[in-house]
């Protein structure tokens, strides 16, 4: 297809008796930034290899910009590759750092110059030619390493856990200067990570892998939002869950009689295509959907369950409730600290959980 980048189809790699690629099929668009996201162990690490060249499938084919890649060495490869670790060389300045794969083609010096002049101008790094490496922030670090792969002109950048060696706040910086970089060049890129709130801000669209699988691809709202199995919602930031069996389904809601948190209980929830009456799910809700009440009554909500406040941690922009449903079933709220006029809740006070129908999503199992 003219719009795609990077295509695997039921891709098939094994270590020993480990398949640590299980039959993959994926597709980047061109000039996306795409994420793999996943535990260790789930195989993203391994699919990156495999579109670099340095592992070779044992089943299905890998096409980049519709060439097929499968017996092509890493180095015809129309990629360039960013480690974790950055590999920088310690004994060359920033400029011959980006300039290094240029000098080895044997281009003109005066060539090489212009186009490592454009490369730290587009990092913003045009006051630090002269800079060692140990002499930059690990921020810096990191943009040397992307103007480095760019100044090739790669059709696909991919990058192995980029923001892995930067401290919380500079990670959360460098999310959006990344995401900015990667705009601004057009180039696409494939990012491997095991952090659900870089992938979630930097991509376009994203890929969740478990055991070698692929287990949904879709944007950030679709995954975080509308996930697709119980693992993705786990995974995938925190979730609440209640499960129970569906009574009866009517106009795209359902009925669901709840059994886990003490007497049973009826909760409506959206009905999923092909639900059927008598199936056994479990309804997912994130924690900054709920609403916390010491009112018994609450308009505008479908949904009420009764909990204890056990624990209040305050983050600076809300306040994460830890709650106690009956039976012991542990949840979690996230009220914004912006509502001056939002009561606070105290530890050991029985309060009202509410939430609309709507902010559920029902994965039946």
């Amino acid at each position: 297809m003219a719009d795609i980048s990077v295509e695997m189809r039921a891709v098939v790699k094994r270590h020993g008796a480990t398949t640590a690629v299980d039959h993959v099929s994926l597709q980047v668009r061109h000039g996306e930034f795409f994420s793999i996201l996943g535990p260790s162990g789930s195989g993203k690490t391994t699919s990156l290899r495999l579109l670099a060249g340095f592992e070779t499938p044992d089943e299905g084919e890998i096409f980049i910009e519709g060439r097929p890649m499968n017996g092509i060495p890493p180095n015809r490869r129309p990629v360039n590759l960013v480690f974790q670790s950055y590999a920088l060389f310690p004994h060359l300045t920033v400029a011959r750092n980006v300039a290094f794969g240029l000098e080895m083609q044997g281009l003109p010096r005066a060539g090489i110059n212009t186009r490592v002049g454009a490369a730290l101008d587009m990092v913003r790094l045009t006051s630090k030619p002269d800079r060692l490496p140990a002499q930059l922030s690990g921020g810096e670090q990191q943009r040397v390493a992307l103007a480095r792969a760019l100044i090739n002109r790669p059709s696909v950048l991919l990058l192995d856990e980029p923001l892995a060696a930067l401290d919380q706040q500079l990670r959360q910086e460098m999310q959006i200067e990344l995401k900015a970089i990667q705009e601004q060049v057009g180039v696409t890129f494939v990012c491997v990570t095991h952090h659900q709130e870089e992938a979630l801000t930097m991509s376009d669209r994203l890929a969740v892998m478990d055991q070698g699988r692929i287990l949904q691809v879709g944007t950030s709202r679709d995954i975080y939002e509308t996930p697709a199995s119980l693992f993705v919602a786990n995974f995938i930031g925190v979730s609440n869950r209640l499960t129970g069996i569906v009574t009866g389904i009517e106009a795209g809601r359902c009925l669901v009689r709840v059994t886990d948190v003490g007497d049973p209980t009826a909760i409506h929830a959206p009905a999923p295509p092909a639900l059927v009456t008598g199936s056994r799910v479990t309804l997912v809700l994130r924690p900054e959907r709920i609403r916390l009440s010491s009112d018994v009554h609450g308009e505008g909500f479908d949904n009420s369950l009764q909990a204890c406040v056990e624990k209040i941690v305050y983050n600076g922009k809300e306040l994460q409730y830890h709650l106690r449903l009956a039976d012991g079933v542990l949840w979690q709220a996230r009220l914004s600290n912006a509502g001056a006029d939002q009561k606070p809740f105290a530890i050991g006070e029985r309060i009202h959980v509410r939430w609309k129908t709507e902010d559920a999503v029902v994965l039946v199992e």
